[in-house]
């Protein structure tokens, strides 16, 4: 498993964390991908996109008879998976926010893997009734569980002032809406690849970055 790049451009995967119909989880993603497309590590080549898609991934419930801690992985839709991953230098994980927490598909994603998810940097994209927070939290806890590099920034979507619903029958809990982030998403978004790009090198170099744009770039 090669789970370490040395040379070429940081290669992000943005993880769509909710399996469910109907979901506007997919939507995020192609808008936090459109962001990225504008980014300037990624007009200039040194930083790549890519959305990963948990609903195409077809993991079961975790089935691994081996903590993943060991590698020793026994099934195919987790090989497949492990190489997704192990694919990636770092992450945007983009999820709702279901009862205080991330949707079960999304724990479950992690918790298949765990060298694969190591020393690489993540960044939090949420999206809910009031901006899919409290899922953050819980999904930063869980990263650093397996080893992940959290960067500060956080953007969170609030249903009622980043979606357009107009023309959508309001009595509708199923209508999906139109993504419409207010400008300051955006400029968030475009500060977390930042840090995630930053981090992506200083981890690839083995050292601080010099120049970092990052909040611990005078570490």
């Amino acid at each position: 498993m090669d789970n370490a790049q040395t040379a070429g451009p940081v290669r992000i995967g943005l993880i769509v964390g909710s399996t469910r119909p109907g979901r506007r989880g997919g939507e995020v993603a192609r808008w936090a991908a459109r962001v990225a497309q504008e980014h300037d590590a990624v007009r200039r080549g040194a930083a790549t996109v890519a959305v990963v898609d948990l609903a195409e991934q077809g993991l079961p419930l975790l089935d691994e008879p081996v903590p993943a801690m060991f590698g020793d992985y026994r099934n195919a839709h987790t090989l497949r998976w492990s190489d997704t991953v192990a694919g990636f230098d770092a992450f945007v994980f983009v999820t709702p926010e279901y009862n205080h927490s991330v949707p079960a598909a999304l724990k479950n994603g992690v918790d298949y893997l765990y060298a694969e998810w190591n020393d690489k940097a993540a960044g939090v994209l949420t999206y809910g009734v009031q901006g899919g927070t409290r899922a953050g939290e819980h999904l930063r806890q869980i990263l650093a569980e397996v080893k992940a590099t959290v960067v500060p920034t956080q953007v969170a979507l609030t249903v009622f002032t980043d979606f357009d619903f107009s023309g959508a029958d309001p009595g509708d809990p199923t209508a999906p809406g139109r993504i419409a982030p207010a400008a300051e998403r955006e400029a968030g978004l475009d500060r977390m690849l930042t840090e995630i790009v930053d981090r992506s090198r200083e981890r690839i170099s083995g050292g601080p970055l010099v120049g970092a744009s990052g909040p611990d770039a005078a570490r």
